[in-house]
């Protein structure tokens, strides 16, 4: 960030500095106040990609798809970098947009390792908003293949393919996958082992007394 401040006068860069910072800050909790800083600084240096991405990233964070679209779409043109696809595609998803997404991601060569993970979740979500599990599955059937054990979003990876099998009504199966989450979430990040226990729960239940 400092070093394209340092392409705008000095006032001018403390000013937009300012904004992203305060829209850095803002954004976990308050989404809308940090899209608003985001956009002041637009409205000063828009030619600067990272004034682009802090209102690509407080719009998406705030729901604003359509602006958040418009935004990546613009960084994307101004860097060529291939890892803003995964979000544009969310985007599109989130839009009630399902094909587009899928259609932006295909034949895609996205070379960071999250990055290709994200895409995967996304296709795989925009291919069940589709009503096609069977695709969903196989996309996440090949991603899981592809991402070393222990690499980046594995345990997501997982998550995600245990929640579509339970989708498809095969409680035994998900219940695995959830485990195998589990098992990789040294973050702690994801509610895997709650979702067992439901599943534990919910098969007492279904026993005959």
């Amino acid at each position: 960030m400092k070093a394209e401040l340092r392409g705008l006068p000095k006032e001018l860069a403390a000013l937009v500095g300012g904004h992203l910072w305060a829209a850095g800050n803002a954004i976990d909790e308050y989404p809308e106040l940090a899209l608003a800083h985001a956009r002041a600084a637009r409205r000063h240096a828009a030619r600067l990609p990272v004034v682009r991405e802090a209102v690509a990233e407080t719009a998406y964070a705030a729901g604003e798809y359509t602006e958040a679209l418009a935004e990546y779409r613009a960084i994307h043109r101004m860097t060529g970098d291939t890892a803003y696809l995964p979000v544009m595609a969310d985007c599109q998803r989130a839009l009630g947009k399902p094909q587009e997404a899928i259609a932006l991601l295909k034949g895609a060569q996205i070379d960071d390792p999250e990055q290709r993970v994200e895409a995967a979740l996304v296709e795989a979500g925009a291919r069940s908003d589709l009503n096609r599990p069977d695709e969903a599955l196989l996309v996440l059937q090949r991603a899981i293949r592809e991402t070393p054990v222990g690499g980046p979003g594995v345990a997501r990876l997982r998550y995600a393919y245990a929640e579509l099998l339970l989708a498809f009504q095969k409680p035994v199966e998900a219940k695995e996958w959830f485990a195998s989450a589990a098992a990789a979430d040294d973050a702690d990040e994801l509610d895997a082992e709650e979702r067992i226990a439901e599943l534990d729960a919910g098969e007492r239940i279904a026993e005959p007394e």
